[in-house]
């Protein structure tokens, strides 16, 4: 990702009156949407979203039966990604870094809403995709700067294996369910790297499309879907025998893919297009496309995209909660956490986040 000029940005606009409810720590209840029905704190999935705030080095953490910020706490400068433990209790962030490459990781235990610890990485640089793995000990994290994954040990800190990916700006990572893979997406030489996590070796580099981003693992373990934000295409790959199955066109700028718990539907967020698309995964076609219906902030030069994507409030991250009826997409030059409901297949509400929102997380913690 390109570098962001300035960490300190204008201090944030007044909130519109769209938005007035309860109004904690810069974030606010959930806008309720015209032609929604039923009231927010019914209807949305209980638990906890966490979002970082690239440009504040902070994570927020949102209780989602009322929408409201519970507290942001400090990170690393520049979080860009968020795994959550299985069990719901850990999150851990990269923080990728600003001008200078961040070399950290922040551990937070949700339960106590305080940073467990910082775990250094060096001389390893530039984390960004994250995941735990199943025993939920450990995770497996990018270094866009030595071009590899780690494996790292939450307890102790201790990274435990470094695989080379022998590609470029290696990225986002996903992991198969049986935990024995993991697939990482390489930006700058349009493929995707296969480790073997059994003997972390590197299996086989598969090439996608030019600037393979985003990478998600169905949930039945089949599939491996790839965004190619530079091609306007998503690669579909089987996960088994590594072959390439078929391109499907999807503009502009696809960034991110998420699947819903089902398998139903994939979800991508297009920065350019400003909208996310939702595909049938059986059959493999776009069903819909949902405008973000936001516009870009007035600050666009101090921001890491600046005005590289125009009005579009660049939506990125994407989480699902565990019921897979509502999904959460940060729209990062706009500040803003778009809710689609995913019965629907609309947008259900929308929370104002910290500046620069990227990376998002859902526990199933109801903390308070």
């Amino acid at each position: 990702m390109p570098q962001i000029n300035s960490f300190f940005g204008k201090a944030r606009q007044v909130l519109s009156l769209a938005f007035v409810a309860f109004v904690v720590a810069g974030l606010v209840r959930v806008q309720d949407v015209a032609g929604m029905s039923g009231d927010f704190a019914t209807t949305s999935p209980m638990g906890t979203l966490i979002v970082l705030n690239k440009a504040e080095a902070s994570a927020s953490l949102v209780d989602l039966a009322s929408g409201i910020e519970l507290l942001k706490i400090r990170t690393g400068e520049g979080p860009h990604e968020v795994a959550v433990s299985p069990d719901g209790r850990l999150a851990v962030m990269s923080n990728y870094g600003i001008q200078t490459p961040g070399h950290t990781l922040t551990v937070i235990d949700l339960e106590s809403k305080k940073v467990r610890r910082t775990i250094d990485i060096s001389p390893n640089g530039r984390p960004h995709g994250i995941e735990f793995l199943a025993d939920g000990k450990s995770v497996v994290v990018t270094s866009e700067q030595l071009l590899s994954l780690l494996r790292v040990d939450i307890d102790s800190g201790e990274i435990t294996a470094e695989i080379g990916t022998s590609a470029l700006l290696s990225h986002m990572v996903a992991v198969t369910p049986n935990g024995e893979r993991a697939f990482v997406a390489n930006i700058g030489s349009g493929s995707v790297t296969v480790i073997d996590l059994t003997n972390n070796i590197m299996l086989k580099e598969v090439k996608t499309g030019s600037g393979a981003e985003g990478v998600a693992v169905s949930p039945d373990g089949s599939e491996v879907w790839v965004t190619n934000r530079t091609a306007d295409s998503v690669s579909v790959l089987n996960a088994t025998t590594l072959e390439k199955q078929m391109d499907i066109p999807c503009a502009d700028f696809p960034i991110r893919v998420k699947f819903t718990p089902n398998g139903e539907y994939a979800l991508v967020s297009n920065a350019q297009s400003a909208d996310v698309a939702i595909f049938d995964v059986s059959r493999r076609e776009l069903i819909k496309r949902i405008p973000m219906n936001e516009r870009a902030a007035g600050d666009l030069q101090q921001r890491l995209f600046s005005d590289r994507f125009g009005a579009s409030p660049v939506p990125v991250g994407i989480t699902i909660a565990g019921n897979g009826k509502r999904a959460y997409i940060a729209n990062t030059n706009a500040d803003i956490i778009t809710i689609l409901d995913l019965e629907k297949l609309g947008i259900a509400g929308r929370l104002r986040a910290g500046k620069e929102p990227d990376g998002v997380g859902w526990s199933p913690l109801n903390i308070k």
